[in-house]
């Protein structure tokens, strides 16, 4: 088991560098240090002391990779690319534009993004498998065939629906919870995003599943457990779930970034001080240390994400340990 762990591992990490290396390349050679003082000052009537000024400010004015001019480890460590970008290993990020601690940002963020898509993800996953089962029960059914057509509707409606006509009826119109912000009581304002995020994803989430269980019923192993006597119900939660287990946790670990990043959308359109509308301000206000910090952040709980999956696979089907 640990040497599985750590194959895994070792598989992740030439993943994270190549990530690190092609974001610092983005940023620092495709858009060098001049580009962003230009686009941060205004590009018409910008002098080049006033962009040098910029670049020393915010360290951009040091060599990329190599520092001749400096002599010993300080070659290697004066540089951006180890101030910058070598840092994060360490979760080191630095500083925004503005002056303020990167680090000390999403820790306090992370929060209220945790506020919201863990209930989503736990409750949804609940919801959709749920469902899915429900279907695949009655399959080929009046009820099978009128539940894949409201997955069908529902995925064809745009997220900015609901949250938008979510906003409209239940805080405008009912006047049953704040229609944005967060605070004291916490609750209140998560309820309504977090009934939007699992709405919103109930038509794919749970088609998705009922194409796997469906997939599943066919095989030989349960038509021997339909001869020996068991229950539909029994087949389908003993044998059926179980052995759908390991597509299920694959589509799983596709959330798991988004339980710290937080939702773009969401929290921006409900003014939630997450990691999502973090990120949506740093475009906004070309925050270029911001961007990528959150790049490789999403880019490292991704690559956590998948060895969680590869932990769980081997809890599920031990043979997974052996591939």
């Amino acid at each position: 088991m640990i040497a599985y762990l750590i194959r895994r591992m070792l598989y992740a990490l030439p993943i994270l560098i190549g990530v690190n290396l092609l974001t610092f390349a983005l940023f620092f050679i495709v858009n060098t240090p001049d580009d962003m003082a230009r686009m941060q000052l205004g590009i018409k009537r910008v002098t080049p002391e006033a962009i040098e000024k910029w670049k020393q400010q915010r360290g951009y004015d040091k060599p990329l990779f190599v520092n001749a001019a400096a002599g010993g480890s300080a070659s290697i460590t004066d540089t951006i690319f180890w101030q910058k970008s070598a840092s994060m290993f360490v979760l080191d990020f630095g500083y925004s534009d503005d002056g303020r601690s990167i680090s000390r940002e999403i820790a306090t963020r992370m929060g209220p993004s945790l506020a919201i898509a863990l209930p989503s993800f736990v409750v949804g996953l609940l919801v959709y498998v749920c469902f899915a089962l429900l279907m695949t029960l009655f399959r080929a059914t009046a009820l099978d065939i009128a539940g894949v057509a409201l997955c069908v509707l529902l995925m064809s409606v745009s997220t900015l629906f609901y949250i938008i006509g979510g906003q409209f009826m239940v805080s405008k119109l009912w006047h049953l919870v704040p229609i944005s912000g967060y605070g004291e009581g916490g609750f209140k304002f998560v309820v309504l995003p977090v009934v939007i995020g699992v709405v919103g994803g109930i038509g794919s989430s749970s088609r998705w599943y009922r194409t796997i269980f469906l997939e599943e019923i066919g095989k030989d192993y349960v038509r021997t457990a339909r001869a020996k006597g068991l229950s539909e119900l029994a087949v389908l939660f003993r044998h059926v779930l179980k052995n759908a287990m390991i597509p299920i946790l694959t589509g799983v670990v596709v959330v798991i970034p988004l339980l710290f990043m937080g939702s773009l959308l969401t929290e921006s359109f409900f003014g939630i001080p997450g990691l999502g509308s973090y990120t949506i301000d740093a475009i906004n206000a070309q925050d270029f240390s911001v961007v990528r910090a959150m790049v490789f952040l999403g880019s490292l709980l991704y690559i956590v994400g998948l060895i969680l999956t590869d932990i769980s696979y081997t809890v599920v089907d031990p043979r997974v340990r052996l591939s």
